[in-house]
């Protein structure tokens, strides 16, 4: 895939995760944007690990976070954070169960996408190990968002 066209699926992607932004609420964005922005840190502090032990590569400029992780941080991960949290907030188990599957859903049917359309590919984990990679940190962005929560009430 051309670089042009990888930097078009980076902006469309982005595009398309902040429109559905006004369907949260202001409310929510107030509520749950702490929370997803941490998640968003530690994802990019993550991904230089990634990097250094080569679990993935894009096929375009695989060193510049810029055209290769970041668009999947700041939009998808981003905005779909604080979806999660805004439709499962409260309840646990619900949140956990609805991680797992979108998370299964990015480690296996998108990432075999992006191979063949050669935007990115795993390297040196394999799916399982991609998908507990992203999974980890659904506790964490929950129990971000429990102290928050907790915090403001005290």
């Amino acid at each position: 895939m051309s670089l042009k066209k990888q930097w078009t699926i980076n902006i469309i992607m982005i595009l398309l995760a902040w429109s559905t932004i006004p369907f949260l609420g202001i409310r929510n964005v107030k509520r749950f944007l702490p929370a997803s922005i941490l998640i968003v840190i530690l994802e990019g502090i993550n991904v230089q690990f990634g990097k250094k032990y080569k679990w993935w590569f894009f096929y375009n400029n695989p060193k510049l976070y810029v055209s290769g992780e970041l668009p999947f941080n700041i939009g998808p991960h981003l905005v779909g954070s604080m979806w999660i949290l805004k439709l499962t907030f409260g309840n646990f188990k619900s949140f956990i169960l609805l991680n797992a599957v979108i998370d299964f859903f990015f480690a296996f049917p998108i990432l075999i996408l992006m191979k063949k359309l050669k935007v990115a590919a795993l390297d040196k984990l394999n799916n399982w190990q991609f998908f507990l990679y992203i999974f980890y940190k659904a506790p964490l962005l929950y129990g971000f968002q429990y102290l928050l929560e907790k915090e403001e009430k005290s």
